[in-house]
C-alpha cells in the first residue's frame, strides 16, 4: 500500500473567454465512441507513465457497456488523424459530471495540445448544462496537472491522503 495526496477540484461555471485554437496544424478533437480495443490502446499509451489502471482492470463486458453508455462522454484529440489524447467524463448526462481521465501520449506533451483538448471538452460538457464538473488528481499524475486544471477554471475543494495498492 502507498499513500498519495489526492486533490479534489471542481468547476461551477462554464469556461469564459474565447475557445483555445488548435496549437498544431492538423489538430482536432471530437466526441467519439471508440471500440474497446482502440480505446484501450490509447488509454494504455496515456496511462502507463501515470500508473492509471482503472479501465485496464474492467472486465471486457463492463468496459463495452461503459464505452456505449449515454452517461459516458469521450473526447479524442487527433493530430493528422492519429489519436494522441483523451478526455473522459462519467455521468455526463447528470448535473454532477466527473472528469475521470484526461491526458496525452508522451510524444504529444509540451505542445499546448492538453489545454486545447481540455478547454474544448469542458465547453462541450458545459453545453449539457451541468451544475458542476469535478475531478480528482493525485501525486502520481503529471506534474503540471493541477496548474492545467486551475487555468481551465477548476478550484480545489478538498485534499486528503488516501491509500492505494501497488
Amino acid at each position: 500500500m502507498v499513500q498519495l495526496l489526492v486533490t479534489y477540484m471542481e468547476m461551477r461555471t462554464r469556461p469564459t473567454g474565447e475557445p483555445l485554437l488548435p496549437p498544431v496544424e492538423g489538430t482536432a478533437f471530437a466526441p467519439e465512441r471508440l471500440a474497446a480495443e482502440e480505446f484501450l490502446s490509447l488509454y494504455r499509451a496515456v496511462a502507463e507513465p501515470l500508473r492509471w489502471d482503472q479501465r485496464l482492470r474492467m472486465p471486457a463486458d463492463e468496459l463495452d457497456a461503459f464505452l456505449r453508455s449515454p452517461s459516458t462522454a469521450l473526447y479524442i484529440l487527433r493530430v493528422e488523424g492519429s489519436a494522441v489524447g483523451l478526455c473522459e467524463f462519467e455521468r455526463a448526462d447528470t448535473c454532477d459530471v466527473e472528469l475521470t481521465h484526461f491526458g496525452l501520449i508522451p510524444q504529444a506533451q509540451g505542445r499546448r495540445l492538453g489545454p486545447f483538448l481540455l478547454d474544448g471538452s469542458l465547453r462541450a460538457i458545459w453545453d449539457r448544462a451541468p451544475d458542476r464538473v469535478w475531478l480528482h488528481t493525485d501525486t502520481w499524475d503529471h506534474a503540471k496537472a493541477q496548474d492545467t486544471y486551475r487555468r481551465a477554471g477548476f478550484g480545489i475543494f478538498m485534499q486528503r491522503l488516501e491509500e492505494f495498492s501497488v
